[in-house]
């Protein structure tokens, strides 16, 4: 009686192993190389099961049943990671931003970023970090669950909700008698900000995103705005809860209150100096130049790139990134796209390498250092086994000429394509 039913569990548990196996999904991934998020290999291949990263080397074994790809002539590299975005802007020659967070209606930019989305993953870019909503709440947070839920397609989203402003720095602002709603959440004093950094998390904030300084100086320039102690304790209630923060930043003295306050990593650092910048190196913070984004704007304000001589805002970012690289300042990709086109995220990789980054370090910025630093290591920006299978396919060699990385083949979140061409 005990040998027929050891028998029976035998055969019961061999079906049930060769059904789950018949069941599973697998790719046999073979391009030309494979840019793993930190080295390049020619001649490595990739076997995705289901969602995760299954093998990957020179010689992988149990492919029988995957379904094999040819991808001659082509580079594999994680899904990039897009490392400053703004899914519910548009860029601001189409509608300026006041007119976005003002006239627009909730449905109209909601159905804006459903489309930005789409665009963002089929660009390559399989996980973005949303440094704001600009003026559309937690609205982020039911993008994130929508594409989470399979209802629209989009990349994985790293959510900071409404960003935390001080009082009467950010817009819009209209006469001084009217009160509007601001594109953040306005927060003064420790205890006014403990709330907030708390209330932002409970909404389900995965970073917490805070203003430095901004453009309410005198004349309007930018000048610091919460104090260093504010800022510290931000970052301590953020951090006790796992979660970090961003920064914007743009003054040498936005940037070191920012700094010495322990954030993550400072956004913009428009005019970061070479002390600010061995202040972050020495403090492992690392930079999000966001380059694209003044390029755009000094643009829409009417300089004809290539033809006019390089207006000031640009001369900046040239030197405080040289200073950045200089000092060897952590540095992740991020472009602060919205300001330009969802989809168009490539042009920051360009720009960088424009400057005078390595087109290698570049790949690196996009992957493997923008998963480090935003602590998403454990599942994303490398080609590793275990990882999710968030895969770009490019036709050329992106490590040799940037602008491949534009040559999307194939993209793949999770171990489902999304584009095959």
């Amino acid at each position: 009686m005990r040998l027929k039913v050891l028998l029976i569990a035998m055969l019961f548990y061999y079906y049930n192993t060769c059904i789950s196996q018949s069941n599973d999904k697998l790719y046999l991934l073979k391009p030309d190389r494979v840019f793993d998020g930190e080295q390049m290999h020619d001649g490595w291949q990739v076997l995705v099961k289901n969602n995760l990263i299954e093998a990957v080397g020179n010689s992988i074994s149990n492919t029988t049943n995957a379904t094999v790809i040819e991808l001659k002539g082509c580079t594999l590299l994680p899904g990039l990671i897009e490392g400053h975005s703004h899914l519910f802007l548009h860029p601001y020659n189409e509608t300026s931003w006041e007119d976005q967070v003002l006239r627009e209606s909730d449905a109209e930019r909601t159905a804006r970023a459903t489309v930005h989305a789409k665009e963002t993953l089929f660009a390559g870019f399989t996980t973005v970090r949303d440094l704001g909503t600009e003026g559309m709440g937690y609205s982020d947070v039911g993008l994130k669950e929508a594409i989470n839920k399979s209802i629209i397609p989009g990349p994985r989203i790293l959510t900071s909700t409404k960003a935390i402003v001080a009082t009467g720095s950010y817009a819009p602002k209209l006469k001084n008698e009217i009160d509007i709603p601001k594109g953040a959440a306005e927060a003064d004093g420790e205890d006014a900000l403990i709330k907030e950094v708390r209330n932002q998390i409970g909404k389900g904030a995965d970073v917490i995103k805070l203003y430095a300084d901004y453009r309410w100086g005198v004349n309007n320039e930018a000048e610091p705005t919460f104090t260093i102690d504010e800022l510290k304790k931000a970052v301590e209630v953020a951090n006790s809860s796992g979660r970090i923060v961003a920064a914007h930043a743009t003054t040498a003295e936005g940037m070191r209150r920012a700094t010495l306050a322990g954030v993550t990593t400072i956004e913009h650092g428009d005019d970061g100096t070479h002390e600010v910048f061995e202040m972050m190196k020495q403090k492992g913070i690392a930079y999000c130049p966001t380059l694209a984004a003044t390029d755009a704007v000094a643009q829409y304000k009417g300089w004809k790139k290539g033809i006019d001589p390089e207006p000031e805002s640009v001369i900046n970012k040239r030197r405080s990134f040289s200073e950045a690289l200089k000092a060897g300042v952590t540095i992740c990709m991020g472009g602060d796209v919205g300001v330009f086109a969802h989809g168009d995220n490539a042009r920051e990789m360009e720009m960088m390498v424009d400057y005078g980054m390595k087109p290698t370090d570049v790949l690196r910025s996009a992957t493997s250092v923008n998963a480090d630093v935003f602590k998403i290591n454990n599942t994303v920006g490398r080609i590793k086994k275990g990882l999710y299978a968030d895969i770009l396919v490019v036709t050329g060699d992106p490590s040799a000429n940037i602008h491949d990385i534009r040559n999307t083949k194939l993209v793949m979140k999770d171990g489902v394509i999304y584009l095959s061409k």
